[in-house]
């Protein structure tokens, strides 16, 4: 079987195909609409689609040389896409050397787009595209062609399988898929920087001809961009390109294929390229000369004005430090940065004083504070303005000579005299005079006054530096023409020391002799203490009275250390003798002029072991029992007498128990207050205890079992119990309720209120209780209060006085 290709010239392509064949094949090329048919070398003959053309007949000697026949001797087709004719584009034809011509064979094909992109003529062979084919949706088809009998439909030959390729054009224009581009590019850049390259993509046959061959230009962005053809890179073609000139430029760029030539696809991007900051200006003040001015009076610290320096570049590129270079005002005022503003801020750092100065100049430098390098040629970076300041006159509060006064007196200073003055002035041109007062919060004592007019300070009380050595008082000064200005100023106050204290034993000392010493031991050793302050320090003198300095027993001994030493002149001393000696001390100081005091001291004879430890310093120890020592004596009786206070508390506590809580004496029941803690049901506990019988012994009689618990034994009611008499006795009465109360099993098994309204029987006045009181007060005469005695009295007056004014 053969295949016949049609189409005008045959493409290259399938030229060079041709050539790979294994077996030679006779190509004849023909431009009338053409059916090539190839055959193996036995083939004696091509036909073509006109008149049979003879060739020349092999050699006998080639014919047995060749192989048998092929059936399938090229199994590729080509078809042209986009193609859309009025009629069905021929692609090739199938045909079979089994085909004698007699119509007895049937093409069939099977495979991609059979029957519906691609038609058979069964008869014929020929194979027809029904479709418009797009190489770009799907490049090539793989059907399969069989030649089977006519009648019975089997296979003459095995199924073949061949290829139909969709041959491209050039129908798909370039594309930016990433488009429009942004980039960046440092200003003022050299010649030929990259700035960022762009792709487009063909969607045509990159191998097949040059319709995917793309070549790119630029059509708008010259002269300060440039674009390789080839590469699609995008660089300056400008050098120093300028950011404040000129920031954002818009690139438009072609991708066209066919390699660029005449009749090629072309698509278009668009790419904006932004200029960068690069630090190529230095800072520029907007001014060369800047005014200010500012009160006297302002707070250190208080911004006075700003200065600016503008910088045509942006971000860190533009930031400047401010500093004050030059000026007479240079220890006054400082200039700090702000970051944000980007501006010079002018502060006050010391007080000014228009009296002392009215104006001052400084000279402002703003400098860069990120300098690039590859511009320091351009020049310094940096700029510098005058700042004139001008110092504006205010009402000022006075001003003391010194910030501080330190004044010092004696403590011995007499009452008005003058410690110390302060002095103030107005430092306005006015001159204000000025008042003194002192700010008494810091004298509460009132120790000291001061002239209103000089400012002299003078004593009010006595000083004692022994109580206080330092006195800080304020001193307030303040203009007589506007009393708002004030000023204070501190004032400490020293008290200087006088020899006005006499020296005395630093404490209290007891000696403890032993009765076994040996002579010139020492006993004791004491120290003096003096509450004065003498310049040099403390130097005390001791000695002993004149009438003791021959005293037979001690002796007295100065130390190094101001310090004395009292030493026993002999042994041998009996406490039973003489227990306690008492040796008077003169101490005197080295003031001017010197005080002295005598001070006691007591010394004790105590038996000592042999080591000299101390052991008893009493006489009662000798008739102590033998091992029984005092110690041991307190303890005992320390203990019995715990006993006795436990035994005195035991019986107070029962005796306090078994007490009656009814007197029952002949005392007036009425002026007797029985107290129960229990606060009882309240209101709504009516039933729990029978209070009519409670009230009055003449009330109702019988039983009322409670409801408020339910009782766990049978309880039968008690009888009523009979009418009392008049002269009924309280405290038996009470007694009956309380046995009944106790051997009630119905009752709760705790302690509970028992109420009692009845006030007893035989009183003058009758019931004070209003539980039983029938009339109301207008029925009552209060007159006979009058007559109850003194106690009373008062109550009568009240109640007098009430029925008065209801008569009134």
């Amino acid at each position: 079987m053969v295949i016949c290709v049609t189409g005008g010239t045959m493409p290259e392509r399938l030229a060079e195909m041709l050539l790979d064949l294994w077996t030679p094949l006779i190509i004849l090329w023909i431009t009338l609409p053409p059916c090539i048919y190839t055959a193996p070398m036995n083939q004696s003959q091509v036909l073509m689609s006109g008149s049979p053309l003879e060739l020349k007949r092999l050699s006998e000697e080639q014919r047995i040389l060749n192989r048998s026949k092929r059936g399938w001797v090229w199994n590729q087709m080509f078809v042209l896409e986009e193609f859309s004719g009025p009629e069905p584009i021929l692609v090739g034809r199938l045909h079979t050397d089994l085909d004698p011509g007699s119509k007895k064979i049937k093409y069939i094909l099977s495979g991609d787009g059979a029957g519906t992109i691609f038609q058979i003529n069964d008869a014929t062979g020929d194979i027809h595209a029904i479709k418009r084919l797009d190489r770009e949706e799907k490049a090539e088809y793989t059907l399969t062609a069989q030649a089977v009998d006519w009648e019975t439909n089997k296979p003459l030959e095995p199924p073949s399988e061949f290829i139909i390729k969709v041959q491209d054009i050039n129908d798909n224009a370039p594309e930016f898929l990433n488009g429009p581009y942004h980039a960046t590019v440092p200003e003022m850049s050299i010649l030929g920087t990259s700035v960022t390259n762009v792709t487009a993509t063909d969607a045509d046959d990159p191998v097949y001809g040059n319709s995917a061959k793309l070549v790119y230009s630029i059509l708008e962005g010259q002269p300060y961009f440039s674009i390789e053809p080839e590469t699609a890179i995008i660089k300056t073609a400008l050098p120093n390109m300028d950011r404040e000139a000129k920031e954002e430029y818009l690139v438009v760029i072609q991708a066209k294929d066919m390699g660029g030539h005449s009749g090629g696809l072309s698509g278009t991007t668009t790419l904006t390229v932004t200029l960068t900051d690069v630090n190529d200006n230095p800072p520029k003040f907007a001014q060369s000369l800047y005014h200010f001015s500012v009160p006297e009076d302002v707070v250190l610290g208080t911004a006075i004005g700003r200065v600016k320096a503008n910088d045509q570049d942006i971000g860190e590129n533009a930031q400047s430090s401010y500093d004050i270079i030059d000026g007479d005002g240079t220890a006054l005022f400082e200039i700090t940065s702000d970051t944000q503003a980007q501006d010079g801020i002018i502060r006050l750092r010391r007080p000014l004083d228009f009296e002392t100065k009215k104006s001052y100049t400084l000279k402002v430098e703003a400098a860069n504070i990120h300098i690039d390098p590859r511009f320091s040629g351009r020049g310094p970076f940096k700029d510098t303005a005058t700042v004139k300041i001008v110092v504006e006159d205010s009402d000022e509060p006075p001003v003391f000579s010194s910030p501080t006064y330190l004044l010092e007196v004696h403590e011995n200073a007499a009452l008005n005299s003058v410690i110390g003055q302060v002095t103030a002035r107005d430092p306005d041109i006015t001159s204000s005079p000025i008042r003194f007062s002192i700010d008494r919060h810091t004298d509460l004592e009132r120790q000291f006054n001061i002239n209103a007019d000089d400012g002299k300070i003078t004593l009010a009380t006595p000083l004692d530096r022994e109580l206080s050595v330092w006195h800080n008082i304020t001193i307030i000064a303040t203009e007589i023409r506007n009393h708002s200005q004030i000023s204070r100023v501190p004032v400490a106050i020293k008290v200087l020391d006088v020899n006005d204290n006499a020296p005395e034993f630093a404490s209290e000392y007891e000696a403890f002799l032993c009765e076994n010493g040996k002579p010139g031991q020492v006993i004791q050793t004491v120290s003096a203490m003096d509450r004065d302050d003498p310049k040099n320090g403390h130097y005390f003198l001791y000695s002993l009275l004149p009438e003791m300095v021959n005293n037979p027993n001690f002796t007295i001994k100065k130390n190094e250390d101001n310090s004395l030493s009292i030493l026993a002149k002999h042994n041998g001393f009996n406490r039973q003798k003489q227990e306690v000696y008492l040796l008077p001390i003169i101490i005197s100081d080295s003031g001017n002029p010197p005080l002295s005091s005598t001070s006691t001291l007591t010394i004790r004879v105590c038996g000592c072991s042999n080591e000299g430890v101390v052991q008893s310093c009493n006489v009662e120890a000798y008739v102590l029992p033998i091992g029984l020592s005092m110690g041991a004596l307190i303890a005992i009786l320390a203990c019995i007498i715990l006993l006795l206070v436990i035994v005195v508390l035991f019986v107070t506590l029962r005796r306090h128990k078994n007490e009656p809580l009814i007197i029952k004496d002949d005392e007036d029941v009425r002026e007797n207050i029985i107290r129960y803690d229990d606060e009882g049901g309240g209101e709504e506990d009516t039933e729990a205890f029978d209070i009519a019988t409670l009230q009055n012994p003449d009330g109702i009689n019988g039983f009322l079992p409670r409801k408020d618990i339910k009782p766990d034994l049978q309880f039968m009611p008690r009888q009523g119990l009979a009418p009392v008499p008049n002269g009924v006795d309280v405290d038996e009465f009470i007694n009956v309720r309380l046995h009944e109360a106790d051997n009630d099993p119905t009752a709760p098994p705790y302690d509970s209120i028992q109420i009692y309204g009845y006030e007893g029987r035989g009183s003058v006045a009758g019931s004070l209780s209003s539980l039983e009181s029938t009339t109301s007060d207008s029925d009552q005469n209060f007159d006979y209060l009058s007559d109850w005695g003194p106690r009373f009295k008062r109550l009568g007056e009240l109640y007098s006085v009430g029925e008065s004014d209801k008569e009134t």
